[in-house]
Order: C-alpha cells, then sequence, then structure tokens
C-alpha cells in the first residue's frame, strides 16, 4: 500500500488533469479546436494552446475547489503571466506553420457551487 505522503502528492495532480480536460471539452463545445495539451518547456508550461477561428489561443487553467482561496483567476500573478508568454514563444517557435496567426491568452478559472462546476472563461486575459 503507498503511503499518504505519495497519495497527498499526486491527489492534486490528478484534480488538476480532470480539471483541464473538463474545461478543454467546455472550450471545446463553444467551437475551440484542441492543438495541444500541457505543453512544457524550459520556460514554462501552457495547459491548453487552441485554435478559436483565425486565433492560436493559449489557455491557463485555474482550479479552486472552494471560494475560501478566492477566484481562480485572481491567482494568476504577473510573473505567472509573463512565464506563458515566454512558454507561448518557445511553442510557437517550433511551430512555424502558426506563427502568421494572430494569438491571445485566455484564462478559465474553474470552481465548484453548491456541487455544480462554473466556468469562468475570460477572452483576452491579459496583453501580449
Amino acid at each position: 500500500m503507498k503511503s499518504n505522503s505519495v497519495l497527498k502528492r499526486t491527489l492534486p495532480s490528478i484534480i488538476g488533469a480532470k480539471v483541464e480536460r473538463n474545461t478543454e471539452t467546455f472550450l471545446n463545445k463553444r467551437g475551440l479546436r484542441t492543438i495541444c495539451r500541457n505543453y512544457e518547456c524550459r520556460t514554462g508550461e501552457i495547459d491548453l494552446v487552441m485554435n478559436d477561428g483565425e486565433y492560436v489561443v493559449f489557455v491557463e487553467v485555474r482550479y479552486r475547489g472552494s471560494d475560501a482561496y478566492g477566484d481562480p483567476i485572481e491567482s494568476i500573478s504577473a510573473r505567472n503571466q509573463e512565464r506563458l508568454i515566454r512558454a507561448a514563444t518557445h511553442f510557437l517557435a517550433t511551430e512555424p506553420h502558426l506563427q502568421s496567426m494572430p494569438c491571445r491568452f485566455d484564462a478559465v478559472g474553474v470552481s465548484k457551487a453548491n456541487g455544480h462546476t462554473k466556468y469562468d472563461w475570460i477572452k483576452n486575459a491579459f496583453p501580449i
């Protein structure tokens, strides 16, 4: 049997992966098409890279299991934004066919309220 410390470390990543998959489905139902999931490089990580018409969209997903820690979107700091921009730049360098497309950064705050999942999708959440 695994120790509790192992379970504590993996439970947030399991929940995070599920929230990201559900958010991807939420966005797919609204017309966005997935290009890439969980892009990682030296400079950072991008939860979802999607296509929305003419745009390449870099999506940051933030989850809160309760409102005790504040709004999920508010947890995206200026430093987080800088890391996302650097990771997006790196992603585009590896995908030359996408470099001519306009880009934007969206944020999706996911929270639980009264047993229901709430999605707060903000297009152009921060400037490039």
